[in-house]
C-alpha cells in the first residue's frame, strides 16, 4: 500500500514505527559503527515490519525511516550544535547516554529538515519514543529540549 492511498491514521502509525526504528538504527550506528548502507539494508531486510519473539512489529514507512537515518547522519554536526544549545548548564553531549542522544538527534533532524511535519507532532512523537526506553523524567527532558529547539527553528509553526 502506498502512502497516497493509505488512511491518515495508518500513515501516522507507520511514521511512528519508522521513528522508533530510526532511533534504534542510529543507536546501532553510534554503538557499533555499522556503515550507513549496511545499516539501512539490515533494517529493511530484518527489522522493519518483521517479528521479534513471535510478536509482529508495526509496519514502518521505509522512505521516512531512510530519510530520518540518512538525514540525521549527514547533518550530525549541525544537529549536535543545536542540541548543545538547549542542554542545561553543565550538560554536554558526552554526558547524555548514547540512546538519549540518538532520540534528540532524530527529533532535532525532523524539526530542522521536515517542515511537512508539524513541530508539536515531532515533539510528541519523540516523547513517545523516549517512553519506550525511559521513565517519565527522561521523556520530560526530551519534551522540554525538543520543544525549545523547535520553537527556535520554527517560530511560526504550531
Amino acid at each position: 500500500m502506498t502512502s497516497a492511498n493509505m488512511n491518515p491514521t495508518e500513515a501516522r502509525r507507520r511514521r511512528s514505527a519508522a521513528r522508533l526504528a530510526a532511533v534504534q538504527a542510529l543507536y546501532q550506528h553510534a554503538s557499533a559503527g555499522t556503515p550507513q548502507a549496511k545499516l539501512l539494508a539490515e533494517f529493511h531486510d530484518h527489522r522493519l515490519g518483521t517479528e521479534v519473539e513471535d510478536e509482529p512489529l508495526a509496519a514502518a514507512d521505509q522512505g521516512f525511516f531512510d530519510d530520518v537515518v540518512t538525514g540525521t547522519l549527514a547533518r550530525v554536526d549541525e544537529i549536535d550544535g543545536l542540541v548543545t544549545q538547549y542542554l542545561g548548564e553543565g550538560w554536554t553531549l558526552e554526558r547524555l547516554d548514547r540512546l538519549m542522544l540518538q532520540i534528540l538527534r532524530a527529533g532535532a533532524y525532523e524539526l530542522v529538515a521536515r517542515p511537512d511535519v508539524p513541530r508539536a507532532a515531532v515533539v510528541s512523537e519523540y516523547v513517545d519514543v523516549a517512553h519506550a526506553f525511559y521513565e517519565t523524567r527522561e521523556a520530560g527532558f526530551v519534551n522540554a529540549l525538543l520543544d525549545r529547539l523547535g520553537r527556535s527553528v520554527r517560530a511560526a509553526d504550531g
